[in-house]
């Protein structure tokens, strides 16, 4: 639709996040995306909400912050769940550049979260801020994280994965209540995780008992190692595992290894081992039949998988898999508050009379005050105080717990 931003269009890129929502101010723009909009609303037979997927890093934050705004304003009470990308290495040899990546995305995260009802950024890298981290590692996959045509195969592999809860006609889950369930102490900030392919050689009890109290997935929302982080509330998606696999196998009489293998069922498995896991976290999990198709264009990443995508010890064949099981999850958790804090601390030492380019009538230096103060978003203290409650007085938690179940 702005066609002078494409990689062959007119002008350069997008660079500053009130360029990029000063476009849709334009009437011409504004006008065919309500036109495209209604066009589509009026084709659903039930609409649920929308999705957003914009750049976090570049003037494409603005143009998805305004989409949000708009959307809220002609659809209130629809879910709005914003999906921000980031690139993933970078180099330090390009400062002005880093500086804008980092004001985008704060500007982006503050302005995406007053207008939708999630917002969860989504990266291959190890950090939202100045300092450059590794990329995360995926054990069982071969991946250039410089390649964006790898980096969006492993994202979307992810994302259709997460997004399966209110994506399912048989599912009770909406989009709204997804989002609230999520949404604890109205921190709309989310992270994602993913596990690709999942261990299936194996049962399902046998699987996650190998896996002992370490995080189950891969991070992929740029926020460090989650290991020891507190979880609030989460939703776990489990796809493509064969149903024989669901529950123990072991002969009968023989002594159970955990109570993971007394399960009756799958989605009973996956149940008991979150609560292990995480026992005060509010949970909502979901066991799907259907794997991630990975066939062309899908690039070949899988380093040992045979063509039903379950991982072997083999050398891989040239026959690449075509499907293969995904767990997949959305979290609300404390690993946000170092994240998010350690954003803060470097937007408060930037300058910004040295980066006057970036400033529109919509970004001013006056506005950093409101940006770094703005309540669930990016202020460490408003995550302190959660884990305060947590230590403290869990009764509080456990109150908050039932009021979501029962909105469900």
């Amino acid at each position: 639709m702005i066609q002078k931003y494409n990689h062959d269009g007119e002008t350069g890129r997008l660079e500053a996040f009130g360029q990029g929502e000063s476009i849709l101010k334009e009437p011409g723009y504004l006008e065919e995306l309500e036109d495209r909009l209604h066009f589509y609303v009026e084709e659903c037979d039930y609409l649920q909400g929308f999705q957003i997927l914009c750049d976090l890093h570049d003037g494409f934050s603005g143009v998805g912050a305004k989409t949000a705004e708009l959307l809220k304003d002609e659809y209130s009470g629809r879910g709005i769940i914003a999906w921000g990308l980031l690139p993933g290495p970078y180099s330090l040899g390009e400062p002005q550049k880093n500086i804008y990546r980092l004001l985008n995305t704060a500007f982006g995260l503050v302005h995406l979260t007053a207008h939708s009802s999630l917002v969860c950024p989504l990266s291959l890298g190890g950090s939202l801020g100045l300092r450059p981290e590794p990329p995360v590692a995926f054990p069982h996959l071969h991946y250039d994280a410089s390649l964006p045509c790898h980096c969006s195969a492993i994202l979307a592999t992810a994302l259709d994965t997460v997004t399966v809860p209110y994506r399912l006609r048989s599912s009770p889950l909406s989009m709204v209540h997804l989002a609230d369930m999520l949404s604890f102490s109205g921190k709309k900030v989310v992270t994602a995780g993913a596990t690709i392919p999942f261990p299936s050689g194996q049962s399902l009890p046998d699987t996650l008992m190998q896996l002992g109290g370490a995080t189950p997935w891969i991070p992929l929302s740029a926020c460090g190692d989650p290991s020891g982080a507190r979880c609030f509330a989460q939703s776990v998606v489990l796809r493509g595992l064969d149903r024989a696999r669901h529950t123990s196998q072991l002969t009968p009489g023989t002594p159970l290894p955990s109570p993971l293998h007394a399960c009756a069922t799958g989605e009973e498995v996956l149940a008991q081992y979150l609560q292990q896991q995480q026992p005060t976290a509010l949970s909502s999990s979901h066991l799907l039949l259907t794997p991630c198709k990975v066939v062309p264009p899908y690039p070949r990443l899988l380093s040992s998988c045979s063509q039903l995508g379950l991982l072997t010890d083999a050398p891989p064949t040239r026959a690449a898999a075509a499907s293969i099981p995904v767990f997949g999850a959305l979290c609300s958790s404390s690993s946000l508050h170092q994240a998010l804090g350690g954003l803060a601390r470097e937007l408060a030492r930037l300058d910004l009379r040295r980066w006057a380019s970036f400033m529109t009538p919509s970004c001013q230096a006056a506005s950093l005050v409101p940006l770094l103060t703005s309540a669930g978003v990016l202020l460490p203290s408003c995550w302190e105080m959660t884990l305060n409650v947590w230590g403290w007085a869990p009764c509080s938690w456990h109150m908050v717990r039932i009021t979501r179940s029962a909105s469900l």
